[in-house]
C-alpha cells in the first residue's frame, strides 16, 4: 500500500498546482467588483468596463478549463489506484476465502470502490481548496484589518466545526458500517440457503433476523447524519451570517471612510470562496469518512494475505504423491484435525481413504491439493512441495472434486473449462464423456450451451457432480482427488465414477479418493483408514477388507457372548 502512489506522484503534484491556479483565478469575481464599484461607477467610463469584463471572461475560461483538467487529473488517480490494486485484491480475497474459509474479501472490494469514488468525487477538490481558506481569509486584510480578522475568527470556527463533527460522527458511521455488513451477510446467507430456509419456513425468522440488523444500522446511521446535518446546517447558517456581518463591518468602515464602497461587496464574495469548501466537505463528510476507513481496511486486509512471489516454474510433474508427518490444527492449543499422516500414491495407483464423518477427510483432501496450510509434514507432487507450484500451475496438474460442487454463472461448457476466457471445445467433450455427462449434457435445450448459475437448477445433484468431475477432468491432471464423489450419484453414475479411476490408472495417473461408501472404492488398489484424524491402517484393498470384516465379526461374537451371559 505505501508504493501505491510512488507513480502518481506527478498528477497528484499536477492537480495540486492546478488547485494553486484556480484558487488564485477565485480571486477575479472579487477584484473585478472592487474595479466596478470604485474605477467604473465612478469615472463612468464604458471603455474600461468593456475590457474588464473581456478580461474577466478569459480568466473565468481559464479557471473553467483547469477546474476541468483538475478533476479528470484526480478522477484517474482514483481509477490508477482502482486499477493497480483491484487484481491484488481479488486474489487475496480468493486465498483467505479459500485457506481460511472467511467471506470479508467482498467489504476488501468495497472498500476499494469507496477509494475509487471519493478521487471521482467533488469533495476531495473541495478538501484540496481547503488549504487556500486562510489564504482568502488574509486577503481580506488588503481591505481592513477588521474585516481580515473577523474573517480568520469565523473561519477557525467552521474549521473547528469540522473536527468536531469528525469526533462525534467517526464512531457511529464505523458501527454502522459494520452492522450494515452483517446485515448484507444474513442476506447472502439467506440467498444461498434459500431452499432449505423454504422448506422448513424459517424464511419470517431470517427476514427479522434481517430487518434487526437493517433497523440497527439505519438508526446508527441516522444519529450520524443528524450530528453531520446539524454541523452542516450550522455551518451554512453561520457562514451566510458571517458574510452579512462582513458587510455591516464594512458599511460601518465606509461611513467612517476607512475603506471604498467596493471593497464591502468584494470581501464578503471573497470571503464566501474562502469558507466555501469547509461547507462543502462537511456536506459530504461521510463519502470522506468511507474512503478513509476504506483504505485503512484495505490496507489491514492486505498486510493480513500478503502477496506471493512467483515461484520458479518446474516441469511437468508426475503422479507421485508424497504426504509425511501431516498434522493440521485450527488453532494453537487445540486438538489437532489430522495428526501425523503418512502414505505414498505411485503412477498408476488408486488409494481410497475410508473412515466415519469427523475422521478428517474432507480436511485431508484439501491439505492434498494445497487448500490448508500444514502445521507440522509436508505434501509433495513429484518431490516438490505444493507450494513450490503457483496456484495456476498446480491446478493444471491435480484435479479436484469437492464435496459440495458450485458452478458460476455461465455456459456448461465454460463450467466444465473452468470458466477459462478461451476453453477448448476438444478437451470440454472430452471431459464430459471420461465423466459419462455427455449424453446427459446433449438431452439439455441448448445442450453445452446451457447457461448455469450459482444457484443452478437445471441440474440434479447427481448430474452436478458429475460435471464437477468432468471439470475436475478438464486439464487431464496426473493426480485426482475426489472428496464423497459418489455422494449424490446412482448406480449408474458410481460406474462412471469407477470408469473413471479405472482409466486414470490405466494412463499411469494417480487417483486419492476419501468416501465412506463401499461402491466407490471397487476401483482402488490401496486403502487408509481415518479415525479421528489418524492413520489407523493402511495396505492392500483387500486385505484391509478382509481385516475389518474379521474385526466385525469378532466384534459381534463378543456382544453375543455377552448378551447370553
Amino acid at each position: 500500500m505505501k508504493n501505491v502512489f510512488k507513480g502518481m506522484r506527478g498528477l497528484i503534484g499536477s492537480a495540486f498546482l492546478f488547485s494553486l491556479f484556480t484558487n488564485l483565478l477565485l480571486l477575479t469575481g472579487p477584484l473585478f467588483m472592487l474595479q466596478v464599484y470604485d474605477r467604473v461607477i465612478g469615472s463612468r467610463s464604458e471603455e474600461t468596463l468593456v475590457a474588464l469584463f473581456g478580461l474577466v471572461v478569459f480568466l473565468y475560461l481559464f479557471y473553467t478549463i483547469l477546474e476541468f483538467v483538475r478533476a479528470r487529473v484526480m478522477a484517474r488517480v482514483g481509477a490508477r489506484i482502482h486499477a493497480q490494486l483491484n487484481e491484488r485484491v481479488f486474489d487475496a480475497m480468493l486465498e483467505r476465502s479459500a485457506l481460511r474459509k472467511t467471506n470479508k474479501g467482498a467489504s476488501a472490494l468495497q472498500d476499494l470502490d469507496a477509494v475509487r469514488t471519493v478521487f471521482a468525487s467533488p469533495v476531495l477538490l473541495s478538501l484540496m481548496d481547503i488549504p487556500w481558506t486562510p489564504v482568502f481569509a488574509a486577503a481580506i486584510f488588503i481591505f481592513h484589518p477588521l474585516l481580515g480578522w473577523l474573517a480568520i475568527a469565523g473561519g477557525a470556527l467552521l474549521i473547528a466545526t469540522s473536527l468536531a463533527n469528525h469526533w462525534l460522527t467517526k464512531r457511529r458511521l464505523n458501527e454502522a458500517q459494520s452492522v450494515g455488513f452483517a446485515s448484507n451477510q444474513i442476506a447472502r446467507q439467506s440467498e444461498d440457503g434459500a431452499d432449505y430456509l423454504w422448506a422448513q419456513g424459517m424464511g419470517p425468522v431470517m427476514r427479522r433476523r434481517w430487518l434487526s440488523k437493517q433497523e440497527e444500522a439505519q438508526g446508527k446511521t441516522l444519529a450520524a447524519a443528524d450530528w453531520t446535518g446539524a454541523f452542516g446546517s450550522f455551518s451554512k447558517g453561520f457562514r451566510m451570517l458571517l458574510q452579512s456581518a462582513v458587510l455591516a463591518v464594512g458599511a460601518w468602515l465606509v461611513l467612517r471612510h476607512e475603506m471604498t464602497a467596493g471593497a464591502i461587496i468584494a470581501g464578503s464574495v471573497l470571503l464566501g470562496r474562502a469558507l466555501a469548501p469547509v461547507e462543502q466537505v462537511l456536506g459530504q463528510w461521510s463519502l470522506l469518512h468511507r474512503a478513509r476507513t476504506g483504505w485503512r481496511g484495505l490496507a489491514e486486509f492486505l498486510d493480513e494475505i500478503p502477496e506471493r512471489p512467483e515461484p520458479t516454474r518446474l516441469p511437468a510433474p508426475d503422479a507421485q504423491l508424497s504426504v509425511r508427518g501431516l498434522s493440521l490444527s485450527l488453532r494453537r492449543g487445540e486438538k489437532p484435525i489430522l495428526y501425523n499422516i503418512g502414505f505414498d500414491v505411485s503412477p498408476g495407483e488408486a488409494v481410497g481413504v475410508i473412515g466415519k464423518s469427523g475422521s478428517g477427510k474432507t480436511t485431508l483432501a484439501r491439505a492434498l491439493v494445497g487448500l490448508v496450510t500444514p502445521t507440522a509434514g509436508e505434501v509433495r507432487l513429484a518431490g516438490a512441495k505444493l507450494d513450490q507450484y503457483s496456484p495456476e500451475r498446480l491446478g493444471q496438474f491435480i484435479g479436484y472434486l469437492p464435496q459440495v460442487v458450485k458452478t458460476f454463472d455461465g455456459t456448461i461448457a465454460e463450467n466444465i473449462a473452468q470458466m477459462a476466457l478461451e476453453p477448448d471445445p476438444d478437451r470440454i467433450v472430452a471431459a464430459a464423456q471420461k465423466a459419462q455427462i455427455h449424453d446427459i449434457i446433449l438431452k439439455l435445450p441448448k445442450g453445452y450451451d446451457t447457461r448455469l448459475s450459482g444457484s443452478d437448477s437445471v441440474l440434479s445433484g447427481g448430474q452436478r457432480q458429475r460435471l464437477g468431475l468432468a471439470r475436475a477432468l478438464y486439464n487431464d491432471p496426473v493426480l485426482l482427488v475426489l472428496d464423497e464423489p459418489n455422494s449424490a450419484l446412482d448406480a449408474d453414475g458410481s460406474e462412471a465414477l469407477n470408469e473413471v479411476v479405472r482409466v486414470m490408472t490405466e494412463e499411469g495417473k494417480a487417483v486419492v479418493l476419501m468416501t465412506h461408501r463401499t461402491n466407490a472404492i471397487k476401483g482402488c488398489t490401496r486403502l487408509i483408514i481415518l479415525e479421528n484424524g489418524q492413520v489407523s491402517a493402511q495396505g492392500p484393498r483387500d486385505e484391509i477388507i478382509r481385516s475389518m470384516i474379521k474385526n466385525a465379526q469378532d466384534v459381534k461374537r463378543v456382544l453375543s457372548m455377552r448378551a447370553d451371559s
